[in-house]
């Protein structure tokens, strides 16, 4: 049996309040994010796009539906969510036409948010925060490629310009979907996640370029590392002062007193510098002393030290 949902043939606006032009309605099975089918007749043999594009007055086609429950996202143009539902009753025939259980979407994840979870593998709904890449189910993408991934696709497509996309950025986020490409999912591998040093205020000084390796004031923006090697700039300014003490407790100097015709002698004595010299007679002479000595190497051997601090290593997930 078929049946629809009281959003088929409205009218949809944005926060203020002008027309959700080219907005997308995207249809999953309840719980999920497989995509479901919404269909153009009441036989359900004619398949609606998934999403269906609303049209330039921000109106939603008719649409029919099996069955039961499903999970449905509006987005705007940028595939920015502007509401989210699960397990919506789809009212037909068989159903009835009881009141839509509806789920507030402030409660629930969305696509971008971003979550850790203690596990190594792929979980459904959500793809990893590695650098790979996401896309169309013929696009190739490494890390997911799946029709489901179009959402997270275009929020990131919008969201971050930095994100690199296969073959280059086209007109827009839905039209690279569209055309098979792939974008790669943050790189969250080794990283922790921080926050803006200005999100949406002045910046606080934090977290700068400086010292961080990159402008903290960009969404995406990867820096910090993981040790660090002392060089001379980093040592505290210091002037060594002092003295080398050198003790001469006197030595003699052999020379002949007198004129060298009384045969009187003797010895004279004296210290460094000091030049004894009579007439007629010999003497020797000290001119200073010079003293030398090699040391002996000091210190380390100049190895990085580690600049992280305790840690577990976890997986990070993006939503679909």
């Amino acid at each position: 049996m078929a049946g629809s949902l009281s959003l088929s043939l409205s009218q949809q606006f944005d926060s203020q309040a002008r027309p959700l032009s080219g907005g997308k309605l995207y249809f999953f099975v309840t719980g999920t994010s497989t995509p479901q089918n919404a269909y153009q007749d009441t036989a359900l043999t004619i398949a609606h796009p998934n999403p269906l594009t609303l049209d330039s007055s921000g109106r939603i086609a008719a649409f029919y539906l099996a069955d039961g429950t499903i999970k449905i996202r509006l987005a705007d143009i940028a595939g920015v969510t502007v509401l989210a539902y699960d397990g919506l009753l789809v009212i037909g025939p068989s159903s009835g036409a009881g009141a839509s259980p509806s789920v507030d979407a402030t409660t629930v994840f969305g696509t971008g948010d971003i979550k850790k979870k203690y596990t190594t593998g792929t979980i459904s709904g959500w793809v990893r925060c590695n650098k790979r890449t996401i896309g169309s189910a013929t696009s190739g993408a490494t890390e997911r490629a799946n029709s489901d991934t179009q959402a997270l696709f275009e929020f990131l497509w919008n969201a971050d310009p930095n994100l690199t996309v296969s073959s280059g950025r086209g007109a827009n986020s839905t039209a690279d979907f569209s055309a098979n490409k792939t974008i790669e999912t943050p790189d969250g591998r080794g990283r922790a996640f921080v926050g803006l040093d200005d999100m949406g205020n002045s910046a606080a000084g934090r977290l700068t370029s400086g010292y961080f390796g990159a402008s903290a004031i960009v969404l995406g923006n990867a820096g910090g590392r993981e040790n660090q090697a002392l060089i001379t700039g980093n040592l505290p300014p210091y002037t060594p002062a002092g003295s080398v003490p050198i003790t001469d407790p006197g030595h003699p100097h052999a020379g002949v007193l007198g004129d060298g015709t009384n045969g009187i002698s003797g010895q004279l004595s004296g210290g460094p510098g000091v030049n004894y010299k009579t007439p007629g007679s010999t003497s020797s002479a000290t001119t200073g002393i010079t003293a030398a000595f090699t040391g002996t190497a000091q210190g380390g051997t100049s190895n990085a030290f580690a600049t992280v601090g305790p840690g577990i290593v976890v997986t990070f997930y993006i939503k679909l």
